[in-house]
């Protein structure tokens, strides 16, 4: 027996799913760039952070405190853009891409910090669901942006 579900219900979950996954993206990268600016949080980002072939340069010229709130303030921003979705496609696409940037920074810790705690490893693998969100919300902005004249060529 074929399961068969309305295409109306399929259009709704691909639509709700999207929905979530953007603003799910969103919410996460607004908490961790707000826990940035706290002092726990910039202690136990350093150790990753010094060791990282991105950052490491980062932590070398300012203090921990400092390179965790610059982590925190990029946060935010991409945050910001991924949820202008519905103002500037561009630009949220623009935003997911570098959440994905910053996704495959942190993934890159799992092979360059020594030593790494088991349980922050496992930690750290969520980044590999949230970077499939990325993706797939760049890809689904940028789709939205229509190339200039489309729509007057389709008006005539």
């Amino acid at each position: 027996m074929a399961f068969y579900l309305d295409p109306r219900a399929t259009a709704w979950l691909t639509q709700a799913g999207g929905v979530i996954l953007r603003y799910g993206l969103v919410v996460i990268f607004l908490t961790f760039g707000l826990l940035k600016f706290t002092s726990a949080e910039a202690a136990a980002i350093e150790p990753l952070g010094v060791h990282s072939p991105i950052l490491f340069l980062l932590y070398r010229i300012v203090p921990s405190q400092t390179a965790s709130d610059v982590i925190g303030v990029i946060e935010l921003g991409l945050a910001g853009l991924i949820g202008m979705r519905r103002f500037s496609p561009i630009l949220s696409g623009a935003g997911s891409l570098g959440a994905a940037f910053a996704l495959l920074t942190t993934l890159s810790f799992l092979v360059t910090t020594p030593n790494l705690d088991p349980n922050f490893q496992g930690f750290i693998l969520k980044d590999l669901v949230l970077l499939g969100a990325a993706i797939w919300t760049a890809g689904e902005a940028f789709g939205a942006v229509q190339p200039h004249g489309v729509a007057a060529r389709a008006a005539t």
